[in-house]
């Protein structure tokens, strides 16, 4: 078979690299037009069939929907825009995907002057003296830097970056444009183009048989094995490969704080998060495990309470760790197994290589158990009638009135350690957070990245007053885009996390009605402040199949010390 080229005809840069997005099988495109790009995003109207401009009203929402894409699809989101707004505004986003390891692209530029780059021109970022260096700013948060300064440069350096954001560990990678690689390319090119399939890097190659042989021989020897999943199994989409090998091998299944999600909290062989901010029962079955099989999770201090010997020791449990990037394989504690792949390859390799007679339901039982010793979702606050509202009693409301494939997406701070430790995941995929920055401002705009991948779910947003103060801009934009999410505003007037963990000052807001600040946008906008009208809140706004916002004046409380295990206390550096 012959190679053909990927021109028959003259065409423009800017037109080819619409179509490299759409040969990779990428239909969004997140950002807001401006400098060089704006060449660029004029150029998406004729490809408007199979791929769709979404215009924000500030970057870093599109940064956020863009690393959100990536880590729900396995294909790059893309961010574009003007290079100096991409990179600061933006930032909420490339950071979450560089820590995340979520494929994304950035289309932004050198906002170059030719003729003039010697001379400091308005917003340059070649570098050269009185400009800011774009290549080395940009390099410090992604996987690789691309530059184009030709037009033959522009469309290969596009798809180079697809096959860099999605090969091995995934990774954010930028391509700067210069001004004149925005321009004509010739069919007879030199260097030669050819079509996109090509530059997509082939189904990562299976585990060693052999260390896969080892490690089932482990698992199915240990007396009381336990899975760890973390944020990789999403990545991966693994969701199937992990039930199955769980339930042929009788495994309990805790996730990390950045899994949460990919295993549903409801299966009979679920305990829920485990670490400082996990359930008893999932810290409980973690700490007795003679072997804990480690799948797309790094192990961050967070996930393992400070480290606490009394939840993880590899001088008394056998590790299997499962990882796409041998890097991260031992990083935290030594692994006497590893198994180098991609997860769902791994897990499968696994499950085909044990013997599954009897094992599910010595598992269930072993789950059961903890349970019933240690309580599972079993909160009482789910149904206090405080006024302010409990965040338990909110959260339990949610627990009932959303649909079971509802996407719920979290906030950083208080409001999210509460929904990480109190509220129950139905399905798999059901609940999203940022896995390795934590920032503010995340909740909205990843709600609407994720409803654009399903529309066909349910998707909330969880956050307090301040992460929705943020970003509530985002709501104009699912008005114009027609994407209808729901926002529940955890309203205590604070920033809570610090309130509580630092004290009073600069931490209290006044009392702004959001739902009427969401009404003027276009929303619906509900305000409840007796908990008895949550229930109706919720469905209403799941029926309305519009952008809505339900403000929910909140009680603080409680705090995230309340929920903080007794692990994570005695182990965490003590402050001098």
């Amino acid at each position: 078979m012959t190679v053909e080229r990927m021109l028959s005809e003259e065409e423009h840069s800017t037109t080819l690299i619409g179509r490299v997005l759409q040969e990779a099988g990428i239909e969004y495109v997140f950002g807001i037009s401006g400098g060089h790009t704006a060449r660029i995003v004029s150029s998406f109207g004729k490809h408007k069939n199979s791929l769709r401009m979404v215009l924000v009203r500030e970057e870093s929402l599109a940064a956020v929907m863009a690393e959100v894409y990536g880590r729900l699809t396995r294909r790059p989101g893309v961010m574009i825009g003007q290079g100096p707004w991409v990179l600061g505004n933006g930032m909420i986003g490339i950071i979450e995907a560089y820590l995340s390891s979520s494929p994304m692209l950035l289309l932004t530029d050198f906002s170059d002057a030719p003729l003039f780059h010697l001379h400091a021109p308005y917003q340059q970022a070649t570098g050269d003296y009185g400009s800011w260096d774009a290549r080395r700013a940009f390099g410090a948060v992604t996987k690789q830097v691309m530059q184009a300064h030709e037009p033959v440069a522009a469309v290969q350096a596009t798809q180079l970056a697809i096959k860099h954001a999605v090969s091995g560990q995934p990774g954010p990678v930028a391509i700067l444009f210069a001004q004149e690689s925005l321009g004509p390319v010739k069919p007879d090119s030199h260097p030669c183009l050819y079509p996109t399939r090509y530059y997509l890097p082939p189904a990562p190659p299976p585990a060693d048989i052999t260390r896969v042989a080892a490690a089932a021989k482990a698992l199915q020897a240990a007396k009381r094995p336990v899975i760890v999943a973390g944020n990789g199994v999403r990545i991966a989409q693994a969701y199937k490969p992990l039930v199955a090998l769980a339930e042929a091998a009788g495994l309990p299944v805790v996730t990390t704080a950045a899994g949460k999600g990919i295993f549903a909290e409801t299966h009979p062989l679920a305990l829920g998060v485990f670490g400082t901010f996990g359930t008893e029962a999932a810290n409980a079955c973690v700490g007795e495990a003679d072997l804990v099989l480690a799948v797309g999770t790094k192990l961050g201090p967070s996930d393992t309470a400070w480290e606490n010997r009394d939840l993880l020791d590899p001088t008394r449990q056998t590790f299997i760790q499962i990882d796409i990037e041998p890097r991260n394989a031992s990083w935290t504690f030594p692994a006497e197994h590893v198994l180098v792949g991609d997860a769902g390859q791994v897990l499968l390799q696994l499950r085909e290589a044990i013997d599954s007679a009897g094992r599910k339901e010595a598992g269930e039982r072993r789950v059961a158990k903890w349970r019933k010793e240690k309580g599972y979702f079993d909160q009482p606050g789910y149904f206090a009638e405080d006024a302010p509202i409990l965040p338990q009693r909110i959260i339990g409301e949610m627990m009932r009135a959303l649909p079971d494939n509802t996407i719920v997406t979290c906030d950083a701070g208080e409001n999210r350690i509460m929904m990480t430790h109190w509220y129950q995941t139905k399905q798999a995929g059901g609940f999203l957070q940022a896995a390795g920055s934590g920032p503010m401002g995340f909740a909205i705009p990843a709600a609407l990245g994720a409803k654009l991948v399903h529309p066909e779910r349910t998707v909330v947003a969880v956050c307090g007053d301040g992460g929705f103060s943020m970003t509530m801009n985002g709501l104009m934009t699912a008005i114009e885009e027609d994407i209808p999410i729901i926002t529940v505003v955890l309203n205590n007037m604070a920033l809570g996390w610090v309130l509580h963990g630092h004290g009073p000052v600069a931490t209290e807001f006044k009392d702004f009605d959001y739902a009427a600040i969401a009404r003027s946008m276009g929303c619906r906008g509900v305000r409840v402040t007796d908990p008895a009208e949550l229930a109706s809140a919720l469905q209403e706004a799941v029926s309305a199949n519009k952008p809505t916002v339900i403000d929910v004046q909140t009680s603080l409380a409680q705090s995230f010390a309340d929920i903080t295990s007794p692990l994570a206390v005695a182990a965490a550096p003590k402050r001098r």
